[in-house]
């Protein structure tokens, strides 16, 4: 009868559907825990990085005394270092093209150059922390938001006041070095001035 055949269709087709829910469901199940897996490996490398680029910083601080030295470094040891770094062929976060990886001396800007050249602010011997915002938290994080705070360019001196002023804790004997570094290796930050750093957002956002 034509409504038994019809009910032998669709029986037939809810069985394949079913079966094909199944294998489906299967598959997902196989590709999260696959995604699982990655998520897993990608914090055991960030984890790896972090604790290498933290060595660099303390081999490199070690390079300019074997002591903690009341005279921070000056700003021609800070670009020695940055040259050293860039010479290591240390990858960066960005691309070739960014401004970030051109040398200070191409760089177009002249007016930020001019205007911090000559001014380093003096490093703080009597800094209290006043926060922890900044505890446990990485040097481009707690740069970003000094930069927007400040609303212009900063000395790695400043930053560094600041930074401790927030709960951050240095490891290393020259950790404005370490500031440079870790904000010449990253896209979101450029140099304008030996030892200055700004935003590279606001610069495009300023440019526009």
């Amino acid at each position: 009868m034509p409504d038994e055949n019809l009910l032998a269709t669709l029986e037939n087709g809810l069985r394949q559907s079913r079966a094909t829910r199944s294998r489906l469901g299967a598959r997902l199940a196989d590709l999260e825990a696959e995604a699982e897996r990655v998520r897993t490996e990608l914090n055991e490398m960030d984890a790896i990085i972090s604790q290498t680029e933290a060595a660099m910083f303390r081999i490199m601080s070690s390079m300019f005394g074997a002591a903690q030295s009341a005279t921070p470094p000056s700003d021609a040891e800070i670009e020695f270092a940055l040259r050293r770094d860039a010479a290591a062929n240390v990858p960066r976060v960005t691309p070739p093209s960014s401004p970030s990886h051109l040398p200070y001396q191409q760089n177009k800007s002249s007016s930020h150059e001019h205007h911090f050249r000559h001014h380093i602010p003096q490093i703080r011997s009597d800094i209290e922390p006043k926060s922890d915002r900044f505890f446990e938290r990485t040097i481009p994080y707690a740069a970003a938001v000094l930069l927007r705070e400040a609303g212009g360019p900063l000395h790695v001196n400043e930053l560094y006041n600041r930074l401790l002023e927030g709960g951050f804790q240095f490891t290393g004997q020259n950790p404005t070095i370490s500031i440079a570094v870790s904000l010449n290796r990253n896209g979101r930050f450029r140099k304008v001035a030996p030892g200055t750093f700004d935003l590279t957002i606001r610069d495009a956002a300023q440019a526009s």
